[in-house]
């Protein structure tokens, strides 16, 4: 694992900052370790700081009235989790869960508010960083909305694509039963859609290794949402 000012420098919510203030922060951070399914904080917690992923992933999700759950959003090594409550000074919205065994990175909501104050870029770096948070859930929403599945898997594939930087070859990063969480479907579904894609030549499914054939057809599909 990278040491915590490593992880702490190449945190996008750092970004930019001078060598100096990356150690003040490190100054005030706790490591923390999680094993497999535990929870790190639940919805209603106060949210008395945030978290930057060290090792492993977190999913961040909520449970409808009847049980069901929903993720909402998957993080990896150095990023932030449960950042906006540092801010509004409420309490956490949603669950967060380590899907693997998982060391993070606790940055107290007190201290961390008393850095900000000295420091305004990081301030600045923050806003930017929550901005971007609400475009991905405002897509997410949107898709959720608005697209049938085919569509979503279709947007999904091809943004691992991209952060993956591999134009035609990708790896699913968590297993099928989260995926169809996320793209607000169930497993059965989703076997259906990657197989009827595979059947299409869209995509050719190796376990957790996802050939994109054609990579034209997956955009339209992303787009209209339809096979």
């Amino acid at each position: 694992m990278a040491s915590v000012l490593d992880i702490i420098s190449n945190c996008p919510l750092f970004e930019g900052l001078p060598e100096k203030q990356i150690e003040d922060i490190q100054h005030i951070t706790i490591e923390k370790k999680y094993s497999k399914g535990e929870i790190i904080f639940a919805e209603g917690d106060d949210g008395n700081g945030f978290f930057i992923v060290a090792d492993g992933r977190v999913k961040i999700y909520k449970v409808s009235i009847e049980g069901k759950e929903q993720i909402l959003h998957i993080f990896g090594r150095g990023e932030p989790i449960g950042e906006v409550p540092v801010f509004t000074g409420q309490k956490f919205p949603a669950f967060a869960e380590a899907i693997e065994k998982s060391q993070l990175i606790f940055l107290p909501r007190k201290t961390f508010i008393e850095l900000i104050l000295k420091t305004p870029s990081l301030a600045l770096n923050m806003i930017g960083l929550l901005a971007k948070r609400l475009r991905q859930f405002t897509v997410q929403i949107e898709n959720l909305s608005l697209k049938e599945v085919p569509g979503r898997l279709a947007a999904y594939l091809i943004l691992l694509s991209e952060e993956q930087k591999n134009s035609d070859r990708i790896m699913l990063t968590i297993s099928k039963g989260q995926l169809a969480s996320l793209l607000g479907t169930i497993p059965e579904t989703l076997s259906r859609i990657l197989n009827k894609m595979s059947g299409n030549s869209l995509i050719d499914v190796d376990g957790r290794h996802i050939k994109l054939l054609d990579m034209e057809g997956l955009e339209d599909l992303a787009e209209n949402g339809k096979i």
